[in-house]
């Protein structure tokens, strides 16, 4: 396997369906009705191989939603560019029609000076798994994760929780102005397209994430 960044995978071809979203490739296939969607994730499952960090989940009236990511590599891989077009053929040839711009990932951001003194307390309050020096996570893979931002000075001006909602490329600026319809201020764009720092009225700060432009 190779490991491939969001940049190359971008320019991969015949991956329409998928987008590259907070390190997994992601899609939604409307399948229709739940049995054809749970008849989609049999044919996956018979193709999935266990190196996949695959996350199936099916929602009525037939939505399959599904993240791709290498897991004994922990990174995305050739493997799962692999995997990504043998679904897409299965879900073709099921007549399922594919949504990949509905994705999206969501994480909680917590500014601290002491990321080891609070870190704990959030996973312990979630039931979450401490899965590195700045972040917990659901072992179940439900919950949004929750990371910790280590700031040089105490924040006072501002709230020390933010949402990130990392969304495909392709609807970034829609999002945005969305937002921006419905109340909402551009708080900063100086890092834009990688985020988008927005608030609402009261001063409650999301960003809107992608890929692009980060490093």
């Amino acid at each position: 396997m190779t490991p491939i960044t969001a940049i190359e995978f971008a320019r991969l071809e015949d991956l329409d369906n998928w987008r590259f979203v907070l390190g997994r490739i992601r899609t939604q296939f409307a399948c229709g009705s739940y049995a054809a969607a749970t008849q989609l994730v049999a044919a996956i499952g018979a193709v999935a191989d266990v190196a996949h960090h695959a996350d199936i989940t099916v929602r009525p009236p037939g939505d399959v939603g599904i993240a791709l990511r290498t897991r004994d590599a922990d990174a995305l891989t050739t493997l799962d560019v692999d995997l990504a077009r043998t679904i897409s053929a299965l879900a073709g040839a099921a007549g399922a029609i594919a949504n990949p711009t509905s994705v999206q990932a969501v994480e909680i951001a917590i500014d601290t000076m002491d990321a080891d003194r609070i870190r704990p307390f959030w996973a312990a309050v979630l039931g979450y798994a401490e899965t590195g020096r700045t972040e917990v996570s659901d072992p179940a893979r439900v919950g949004p994760p929750v990371w910790f931002q280590q700031m040089d000075e105490p924040r006072t001006e501002r709230q020390r929780f933010h949402l990130d909602v990392s969304v495909p490329h392709d609807v970034a600026k829609a999002r945005v102005a969305a937002a921006l319809a419905a109340g909402g201020t551009l708080v900063s764009d100086a890092h834009a397209r990688a985020w988008w720092v927005l608030a609402d009225a009261d001063g409650n700060e999301a960003c809107i994430s992608t890929w692009q432009d980060r490093g």
